[in-house]
């Protein structure tokens, strides 16, 4: 299991030390909204029922009779919602799994996000002070993100959270209207704010729209005295193939305000970048390392999938190569401790 994460309990301003790390990795694969595709290899067929295989030895099965296909000819196109099956039938096994999963492999802080299981705001908040206990029961130590496009459920999440085990973060603060409120909150119980660039007219159209947006809420976050390494500012990321310019855009943001904030963590959903594009991993590992010269000290990402390892090596030897680790210190620091 990884163990260098590093514990930030209440009352205490321990941070994730990039420089120790390199890149500060925050697991997404808690989200009800990911599905994968009914006739992938996970899914298996055990005397006539669908189970999706899960554990490190595969041999744990999540039954999902309920969303599979019931007519064969719908299975190549049908989606899986195995992360809302799980939660749905409470499968602690695999939630577990999908903990353990992305701490092996390099996670940080695990995302945590249950929007997709009920439309009534009420049942949200309770999936989702279900979902942080359990959470916190698996793994103590971990910090996780309250991540919800509805204030109210990342409140229910917090109120949940034990912070005497780890710090919480919450995702996100933006310019639209009611998430400022969680600013405070954020300051009140320690937790590392996580803001994203959305404007309070819907989403920034180019870079220069992304970097304003950032710099207000940068401000409010002064005004509340939130810890300038307690920030994540996520200029967000979004498909090129739903925009030419949009991979563009972002990394200009990130590159323009790392020059202007070079003690706040940077970051995005590096993944959406490929978005509905065939060989994915070869345009989100490129993204990414994009990202990383520009000044990405932090990303978002399936670390099972896309291992991060390679990127924490090309980011010190990055600050090397372009005289920003003097001496080459730190690197030498990162290839001894492999060794």
């Amino acid at each position: 299991m990884n163990k260098t994460f590093i514990l930030g309990k209440r009352g205490q301003t321990v941070d994730f030390d990039v420089k120790k790390l390199g890149l500060i990795v925050i697991g997404e694969n808690i989200n009800t909204t990911r599905n994968f595709r009914a006739n992938g290899p996970r899914v298996v067929i055990e005397s006539g029922k669908p189970f999706v295989t899960y554990g490190f030895d595969k041999k744990g099965r999540l039954d999902i009779s309920r969303t599979y296909p019931k007519d064969e000819a719908d299975v190549p196109t049908g989606k899986i919602p195995h992360v809302a099956e799980a939660v749905g039938q409470k499968d602690i096994g695999y939630i577990r799994w999908l903990i353990e999963s992305q701490l092996s492999t390099g996670a940080h802080i695990i995302d945590l996000c249950v929007d997709a299981m009920s439309t009534e705001p009420e049942e949200r908040h309770e999936w989702m002070r279900w979902i942080v206990k359990l959470a916190q029961e698996i793994s103590p130590e971990t910090s996780f993100s309250i991540d919800s496009s509805d204030s109210d459920t990342i409140v229910a999440g917090i109120e949940a959270y034990d912070t005497s085990k780890s710090r919480p973060a919450i995702n996100s603060i933006n310019l639209e209207e009611g998430r400022s409120a969680l600013i405070p909150i954020a300051k009140n119980n320690n937790a590392i704010l996580f803001a994203n660039a959305s404007g309070r007219d819907g989403m920034p159209q180019d870079d220069e729209e992304r970097v304003n947006n950032l710099v207000v809420l940068m401000d409010m976050m002064d005004k509340a005295s939130i810890p300038m390494e307690d920030r994540y500012l996520d200029p967000l990321v979004f498909p090129i193939g739903a925009g030419p310019k949009y991979g563009k855009d972002y990394v200009l943001a990130v590159k323009t305000l790392r020059t202007m904030y070079p003690d706040v963590k940077i970051f995005g959903g590096h993944s959406n970048v490929s978005f509905g594009l065939p060989k994915r991993k070869i345009l989100n590992d490129s993204f990414v390392t994009m990202s990383i010269i520009a000044g990405c000290d932090s990303v978002m990402i399936d670390p099972v999938m896309n291992p991060p390892q390679k990127f924490i090596e090309f980011r010190f030897a990055a600050e090397a190569l372009l005289a920003q680790d003097e001496y080459a210190t730190r690197y030498l620091k990162f290839i001894r401790s492999q060794s």
